[in-house]
């Protein structure tokens, strides 16, 4: 591994005291936090339940720092599911080993099925009990994505392996190590690597009523949207291809807490209400909850497709 300057650390964090909302009076505890984990020093485990990866996929596609960098450098990511290169026995006894030890950070990915325990196995034991065994030990642990946050996808209604999120989780359980929910469908890069250096060097951030950190959930997507004026003016697009406020096409960006607007994705290129896409709430705790959640009305989609033809 290289090693990285005291001034590329200072660089960094620039952006990410800009990203967190903190001023520049927190580079050098942010440059420490950095230099933390790179020396091994803030050690994190990664547990996926039930999920598609996206979040991990997310995590790969971040940016100053890199993907590389974030995963030689600036986690110590003792275990992750996909990119770890242990298998088998090995990669458990890294898990007992960490967990046996204590005071480490716990990221979880996916919902757990709770009525259906024996569909997501880990090792010799169900991921409930995996999660469970490293939530008591763990330094924080982090609900990474709408899945995890709020139950998602897989815990959708009519699903028949009973999933519930973490918190829901937790509850159960009486669990009472800090948790943060980040949710997200997949959550944004920033969001992750923010809140570890948050909760390494200024401890748990503020959050909100459903452990959301404040500093990326604070405003509506409404609020932040850039076609906020058209809204005002009642100016709304009746097509996919129309210019003008998406709200009267499924857009649920009123209900939805996340900066994805202000944040943009891929490098900071564009957002789904920049591209044209109403905001489908994949933040917001409603995202797949009910069987008859639509990401988009189906006859606008008709039409749409029609006025192209």
């Amino acid at each position: 591994m290289s090693e990285i300057s005291r001034r590329s650390f200072l660089k960094i964090s620039a952006r990410l005291a800009a990203m967190m909302g903190l001023s520049s009076s927190a580079l050098p505890q942010i440059a420490d936090a950095l230099e933390q984990i790179a020396a091994k020093m803030a050690p994190v485990i990664w547990i996926q339940a039930q999920s598609c990866s996206g979040c991990s996929i997310s995590l790969l596609n971040s940016d100053h720092p890199g993907p590389a960098e974030i995963i030689t450098q600036y986690i110590s990511l003792l275990f992750h599911s996909n990119i770890s290169t242990t298998t088998g026995h090995q990669c458990m006894e890294v898990i007992s080993k960490t967990v046996g030890q204590g005071d480490f950070l716990l990221a979880v990915e996916g919902s757990v099925p709770r009525g259906m325990p024996n569909a997501c196995k880990m090792g010799e034991k169900t991921i409930s009990e995996q999660i469970i065994a490293a939530s008591k030990k763990a330094k924080a642990v982090i609900a990474v994505g709408t899945c995890a946050s709020f139950g998602g996808i897989p815990a959708a209604e009519n699903n028949p392996t009973g999933a519930i999120s973490i918190p829901a989780l937790f509850k159960n359980e009486s669990i009472s190590t800090p948790l943060i929910s980040l949710p997200g469908c997949p959550i944004h890069p920033d969001w992750l690597i923010g809140t570890l250096i948050h909760v390494i060097k200024f401890g748990i951030p503020p959050v909100d009523d459903k452990g959301r950190p404040k500093m990326f959930y604070k405003k509506l997507i409404h609020d932040q949207c850039p076609r906020f004026t058209d809204y005002e003016r009642e100016k709304f697009a009746k097509s996919f291809l129309e210019e003008g406020c998406l709200f009267k096409l499924g857009c649920i960006g009123a209900l939805t807490y996340a900066d994805c607007t202000i944040r943009q994705w891929n490098s900071g290129t564009n957002s789904c209400i920049r591209a044209g896409a109403p905001c489908i709430g994949c933040a917001s705790e409603h995202f797949a909850s009910k069987a008859d959640f639509a990401l988009y009305p189906r006859n606008i989609i008709n039409s749409t497709q029609q006025k192209k033809g």
